[in-house]
């Protein structure tokens, strides 16, 4: 036995896996980002 580390192939479906866990990460990020924005200039008018 040879103490090498296994390499694993994602192939396809990993990668489509991570785009699409990518995109829906960034899509939440700037949706509460454009909420907070939005509570911000609501609490502080005068800014």
């Amino acid at each position: 036995m040879d103490d090498a580390p296994a390499t694993v192939n994602v192939g396809l479906a990993g990668s489509l896996t991570m785009i699409v866990l990518v995109a829906a990460v960034t899509l939440l990020m700037v949706s509460f980002y454009r909420r907070y924005k939005r509570a911000a200039n609501k609490q502080d008018p005068e800014q």
